[in-house]
């Protein structure tokens, strides 16, 4: 009876020492400490999730500090670097804020003004001419709105030294006008002087002053051995017929075409009449035949003494335009 009391007991004892192994080996396999729910708990050699999740994100976080690290410059590293090149964010992003390399600011374009010595405004005040013209002469205008052939004439006759003033344009009715006359009062700068002053056109201005300098005053020296002081003019424009005569054609004096010469001052003094010399007077008939020969050269009428009754007492001289080109020298 007591052997059965004593296996008893140690029956019981060693099944509390069992349960007690059992115990510590389940709590050192894991199975006392549950944090969080393993996925295999067999062997203990495959990763749980949450390890690898955890050890991800730890990844992720090293790589993006490396990035960091690379991509910003540490302070006195890369000084001199290239410009980056811009691009252009995806839709739905908001962009970032770019930075442009510092470039001179461009200069604004400053507004037009005139110069202080020239007028701004195009008002009766610049330089007389209205609309404000700077040079007419240059540009082929005036107040008297001078087309470019009688500019030129103009400008042949400062050279050759006459003296003349503009005039207002004549218009008497029919052909008896002047579009644009000119008052001459003398030649080679007045050392030669017209008396009365003419009205004439500037092409048979031009025309006469050729003849006084190339004919007139060479042979005034060649047969007198004196220069001319005065020339004495009898008729220049006149809105007539030729010689005064009732049915004939208008005369070239209508058109400011024609000058009569009636007679010459020398520097001596003496004077010259224009018409039929005497038996005598020898120097006056040559110099009146050269003169009548001669200005054929430069007009395309001349008529004096001897010619007709009505140009007895002066040379007639006139730039007619004929359809033949015929030159009349009587």
């Amino acid at each position: 009876m007591s052997f059965a009391l004593s296996s008893a007991l140690h029956l019981k004892r060693l099944s509390t020492i069992l349960v007690l192994c059992i115990c510590a080996a389940l709590s050192a396999c894991g199975m006392g400490d549950v944090r969080r729910p393993l996925v295999d708990v067999g062997n203990g050699t495959h990763t749980s999730v949450a390890d690898q999740s955890l050890a991800s994100e730890e990844s992720q976080q090293v790589a993006s500090e490396e990035t960091e690290q690379l991509s910003t410059p540490q302070s006195g590293e890369f000084t001199a670097q290239e410009p980056e090149v811009l691009s252009v964010p995806d839709a739905g992003q908001q962009p970032d804020t770019l930075v442009v390399p510092d470039t001179p600011p461009a200069a604004e374009p400053k507004p037009y003004s005139l110069p202080e010595s020239e007028p701004a405004s195009d008002d009766a005040e610049s330089y007389g001419y209205p609309g404000g013209i700077r040079d007419p002469i240059a540009r082929g205008e005036s107040a008297l709105a001078l087309p470019g052939s009688e500019v030129a004439c103009r400008t042949q006759l400062k050279r050759l030294g006459v003296v003349f003033q503009e005039r207002e344009p004549i218009n008497d009715g029919g052909v008896c006008r002047i579009d644009h006359p000119l008052t001459v009062s003398g030649f080679s700068s007045g050392r030669i002087k017209l008396k009365p002053s003419a009205t004439l056109n500037c092409q048979m201005t031009l025309a006469f002053a050729r003849w006084v300098k190339g004919d007139l005053s060479p042979s005034t020296r060649l047969r007198y051995l004196s220069g001319i002081n005065t020339i004495h003019q009898a008729s220049s424009y006149s809105c007539r017929t030729m010689s005064n005569q009732r049915g004939r054609a208008m005369s070239e004096h209508s058109k400011g075409n024609a000058l009569d010469i009636a007679r010459i001052t020398l520097n001596s003094g003496r004077d010259i009449k224009v018409q039929k010399p005497g038996l005598f007077a020898f120097r006056q008939r040559g110099l009146l035949n050269t003169v009548r020969s001669d200005a054929c050269d430069y007009f395309t009428t001349v008529l004096g003494p001897g010619y007709d009754r009505f140009h007895r007492d002066h040379f007639h001289f006139d730039l007619m335009q004929r359809r033949s080109g015929h030159r009349a020298c009587r």
